[in-house]
């Protein structure tokens, strides 16, 4: 056997990258190896998201979300001006309807304040003039927001990463992971010859529990996939908006609902809804995958999630069969556009992570055991906050007696 990796990382998204780029910044000259399944990086949640660097809004005073999304819109940006990637500051507007979305306005502005985020209040008329396609009885501005291709952002750091000594290998499957007192056994498919690292990370993305399990790391949480669905706007719509716009979130629901989102490239899209999905990585429409939806019906939380929320999950499996429906939660905000505004873009798929009671996993999750750790949940805003939680790993590797 070869000499051992300082760290292997499994996982070429955003995050996985990010870790290896700053394990190499703090520790330069050590050995770090990034394996990646697909052909390419950032392949599936990195690459299937809205682009948006999230300015951390919504999230729970304290928690890690709320922390590391503010540090990280900021070190995206440090980042893509040292790289040359481009981005646009675009603003955020959330939208209130009627009445009861206007008082939850106001508690989402002031669970923003608890992040340290300063919003702008818009009256209706104020919002009219900035956004004259939007109608609503207020909003909330964030000039904070911005947007990105997070795929750029990956290739950037594979470079960076090369420059810095590090490898990324692209078409490796992690079959086996078999830790020991000194080192990592990682064992791949089509391969008699294993990797071994002193420190393993484990960046899998709505892999992660399969990976935690083959690792021996004992958990009840359950990786669930989301189809989040997305229509583009035509090209004759593309001035539509000048900012991003996004509904006042329901608490009662999982998800922050239907938004018009810039993309890089010019163009708006319209999305996501959320709909239970089959396939952990199937984009198309009806995608199945016979291991994947076995994993779903076999896991009582699952049941449990699926009872609490119903009401709310028939209704997204309607939005998704029926394009009118769909329309209609963009017509509250931006009562313009029409079916035949809807032409059709690639699905996304959020791994959302679930205990075996039935709730949601709300925050980042990191496990650690002697030699490895885990990155068992990170949706949204992950992307954004890539690089602290990068730091926040490459603390407990080194941290790590051994």
């Amino acid at each position: 056997m070869s000499t051992p990796y300082d760290v292997v990382v499994l996982g070429g998204g955003i995050v996985g990258l990010a870790t290896a780029m700053t394990l190499l910044q703090r520790r330069p000259g050590s050995g770090v190896l990034v394996l990646e399944k697909e052909q390419r990086l950032g392949r599936h949640q990195t690459g299937h998201n809205s682009g948006v660097i999230h300015a951390g809004v919504y999230y729970a005073p304290g928690s890690l979300k709320a922390r590391l999304c503010a540090a990280g819109a900021r070190a995206t940006r440090e980042f893509c001006d040292a790289h040359g990637v481009p981005y646009r500051d675009t603003g955020k507007l959330i939208v209130a309807t009627d009445e009861p979305e206007l008082a939850r306005m106001t508690t989402l502005q002031e669970r923003a304040a608890a992040n340290g985020l300063t919003l702008e209040r818009l009256d209706a008329a104020e919002l009219r003039r900035r956004e004259p396609n939007v109608v609503g009885v207020g909003a909330l501005f964030s000039s904070t927001t911005g947007i990105v291709d997070y795929t750029e952002v990956c290739d950037a750091m594979s470079r960076e990463i090369g420059r810095l000594g590090g490898q990324v290998r692209t078409g490796v499957r992690v079959t086996g992971i078999t830790e020991s007192p000194g080192r990592v056994r990682v064992d791949l498919a089509g391969s008699d010859e294993a990797v071994e690292g002193l420190r393993l990370v484990a960046c899998a993305g709505i892999q992660a529990d399969r990976l935690a399990r083959l690792g021996g790391v004992e958990t009840d949480i359950r990786m669930v996939p989301f189809r989040g669905e997305y229509y583009r706007l035509p090209p004759s719509r593309d001035g539509i908006v000048g900012t991003l716009i996004y509904p006042v979130p329901d608490p009662a629901l999982p998800f922050l609902g239907v938004h018009l989102t810039l993309m890089m490239d010019g163009g708006v899209t319209v999305g996501p809804n959320a709909v239970m999905g089959w396939s952990r990585e199937g984009y198309r429409k009806l995608s199945v995958d016979l291991r994947d939806a076995v994993d779903v019906l076999t896991f009582p939380g699952w049941w449990r999630f699926a009872r609490h929320h119903l009401r709310s999950g028939l209704a997204e499996q309607w939005n998704s069969l029926s394009r009118t429906a769909y329309l209609a939660l963009v017509r509250r905000y931006c009562p313009d556009l029409t079916v035949s505004d809807l032409l059709p873009h690639e699905a996304g798929i959020r791994a959302q992570a679930l205990r075996a009671d039935g709730s949601m996993v709300e925050d980042f999750l990191v496990l650690t055991t002697p030699r490895t750790v885990h990155v068992l949940n990170a949706p949204s805003p992950a992307a954004t906050s890539a690089l602290p939680i990068a730091g926040l790993i490459a603390d407990r590797v080194t941290g790590t007696s051994g």
